[in-house]
């Protein structure tokens, strides 16, 4: 076995929706990894650069999936960075996680895309799992779901495909090389459509109620949520969410050579596991 072969993958932000798939898939394909997270080790912070250096070390490729998000004003000087010392580390291959309609996650793409190694980016907004492995999760469990949202159409997308297609790209470097998927699903879904499709698939009765951000606002900060993930959320609601990325794309099939998962084989799904 070559050194290269045996030089591990870093998986940041390790414990999330994305990483924690893009890592069980390589682990299953034997594929050295290093799950980066504050209670990893060696361990990596987001908002600690001292941590990055120790984490790259050795790494042959890099899984990049920002926290909390590519909008926020830190992510441009942080991708900056995390960029230069991968590439003086001698990190050959980034495949980085970024937001669908965000002109901030846009810039932080144009950094890898300079960089110089091999990079991949996917793209994606909203996320099936939002629903259930997220702050909108608890909401879904009590049955009632109150979100500044209204009719506008999202192309919800699933974790699932997005793991793949990463996967798929650090087995295949040459093939996914340069490549920009605009992941989505193969239906356009209000948010309001989703949850009816969640109650329909587990039988249970779940309302949505588009609520004014004022008072979602007013529920984050009594719910003691950071100002920060607080302009985040008013950010992904209101700019992102003006219909922007009411489009789909044929990037899923592109990539995997398959369609892109169905929101409602995913509620299907999570009927058979709920008791």
């Amino acid at each position: 076995m070559s050194q290269l072969s045996v030089r591990p993958i870093l998986i940041t932000s390790a414990g999330g929706k994305t990483g924690r798939r893009v890592m069980e898939r390589l682990i299953t394909a034997g594929v050295p990894v290093r799950a980066a997270s504050r209670s990893s080790s060696p361990a990596f912070d987001w908002s600690d650069r001292s941590t990055w250096p120790a984490a790259l070390a050795g790494v042959r490729a890099a899984y990049i999936a920002y926290q909390p998000d590519l909008a926020v004003p830190a992510a441009l000087g942080d991708i900056t960075h995390f960029v230069d010392l991968a590439r003086s580390a001698g990190v050959e291959q980034l495949v980085l996680l970024s937001g669908r309609g965000e002109l901030e996650a846009e810039a932080c793409e144009r950094v890898v895309q300079a960089s110089g190694l091999h990079w991949t980016i996917l793209s994606a907004s909203w996320f099936f799992q939002n629903f259930t492995e997220s702050f909108i999760a608890p909401m879904v469990d009590s049955g009632a779901v109150y979100l500044p949202v209204g009719a506008v159409q999202e192309p919800f997308v699933d974790c699932e495909d997005i793991a793949d297609i990463a996967v798929a790209a650090f087995a295949d470097a040459a093939q996914h090389h340069e490549q920009r998927y605009e992941l989505t699903g193969p239906r356009l879904l209000t948010f309001g459509d989703a949850i009816a499709e969640l109650a329909e698939a587990t039988g249970r009765e779940i309302a949505f109620t588009s609520i004014p951000m004022e008072a979602f606002q007013e529920a984050l900060l009594a719910d003691h949520v950071p100002a920060e993930l607080g302009q985040l959320m008013r950010y992904l609601f209101t700019t992102v969410l003006d219909g922007r990325n009411a489009s789909l794309t044929d990037d899923v099939q592109r990539a995997l050579g398959r369609p892109p998962l169905d929101f409602r084989d995913y509620a299907s799904q999570l009927a058979a596991l709920t008791p």
